[in-house]
């Protein structure tokens, strides 16, 4: 199906005159990502992490309430709260029970999610949102444990395990139902299915999800373009300018003319791993080019600044967690990350 879908696609494009274009990006990116090669047992493993409410899929292992608020204290409280309340506009992991009936429900884990199983596939696969996939399974078990608790859905003393994660009824369990219309049952075929030997698998592009949903004052659903973020922040300056009849003035000058080595090299760990927040503000981060926002952060020096950003900060306007989430970061790379920052920010 993917193939036919596939080489339909190519007829279409190929229609528009941009066949030259998909040959020439297919060729650029065939030996970065390894297109064309067999993918190995270990690489359609790191693809077959779904959990199901049966706990199928679960990994060995155990959590504990109290390791998992050690945890989600020092990687989840910057967009969730301290107590799963949310900070600003990210999602709220607890309360909201017998608001589904009204006109705005507020949907938790513990007032809308009907299995236990979900929490712990979406932490492994999609938390912390700097890092995905960059926790242990020790450490996804705890912070479900813990979120499973600030939901009071399990006493503090709660040790979960991979055999009564299953077991575990969340309150909404009982409203979710298979969806009766005809149209909407689709049967598996199992014929013709997919030599997995033949499968030409090797990577995937790490993309950075859309954030402009959280810049306070969007107007927009979500921004996928740093055009849009951009729009969206000086539309934001300008109105809290206007309320204090100020002028507004543009602090973004766009970077340093020219980097140093150390600055140049740390470009590539800022855009895997520092974009995602420095790029838009997100959590109070200051972000890259904004002089206002830097200024007081550079005086205090390269080695404050470089020490923050390893071993994390709490600042005024947000928590900075260690290597921003990225443990598997060398210090070198956070320190050439952070002169790219400030480089391109004075």
């Amino acid at each position: 199906m993917f193939k036919s879908l596939d080489n339909k696609l190519k007829k279409s494009l190929m229609a528009l005159g941009l066949g030259a274009a998909i040959a020439a990006s297919g060729l650029a990116n065939a030996g970065q990502f390894n297109i064309g090669t067999t993918a190995t047992p270990e690489e359609i493993a790191g693809w077959d992490i779904d959990i199901r409410p049966d706990g199928m899929g679960l990994p060995e292992g155990q959590g504990t309430v109290e390791a998992g608020e050690e945890q989600y204290e020092a990687l989840c409280a910057t967009c969730h709260g301290l107590f799963g309340e949310g900070e600003g506009r990210w999602p709220v992991l607890a309360g909201g029970q017998d608001t589904l009936t009204e006109e705005r429900p507020t949907k938790t884990v513990g007032s809308y999610w009907p299995y236990a199983s979900t929490l712990y596939d979406y932490i492994r696969r999609a938390m912390p949102f700097t890092a995905p996939r960059s926790l242990s399974d020790q450490q996804v078990y705890d912070i479900t444990a813990y979120v499973l608790y600030l939901n009071e859905i399990v006493d503090e003393d709660f040790v979960l395990t991979k055999d009564n994660l299953a077991t575990i009824e969340m309150p909404n369990q009982d409203n979710f139902f298979v969806d009766p219309r005809p149209d909407v049952k689709n049967t598996r075929c199992m014929k013709n299915c997919a030599d997995p030997k033949k499968l030409q698998i090797a990577g995937t592009l790490r993309g950075i999800t859309p954030v402009g949903h959280f810049v306070e004052g969007a107007d927009a659903p979500a921004a996928s373009h740093d055009a849009q973020m951009e729009q969206e922040h000086n539309k934001e300056k300008v109105r809290k300018a206007s309320l204090k009849g100020e002028e507004v003035t543009s602090s973004n000058g766009g970077g340093a003319s020219a980097l140093s080595e150390s600055a140049t090299a740390g470009q590539s760990t800022y855009d895997g791993a520092c974009k995602v927040c420095h790029g838009s503000g997100l959590t109070g981060s200051p972000k890259i080019g904004d002089i206002d926002a830097w200024a007081g952060r550079i005086k205090q020096g390269m080695p404050v600044l470089v020490e923050h950003a390893i071993k994390g900060f709490t600042g005024d306007t947000g928590v900075m967690p260690p290597k921003g989430g990225r443990v598997d970061l060398s210090d070198k790379q956070v320190e050439d990350a952070v002169a790219y920052m400030v480089e391109s920010s004075r």
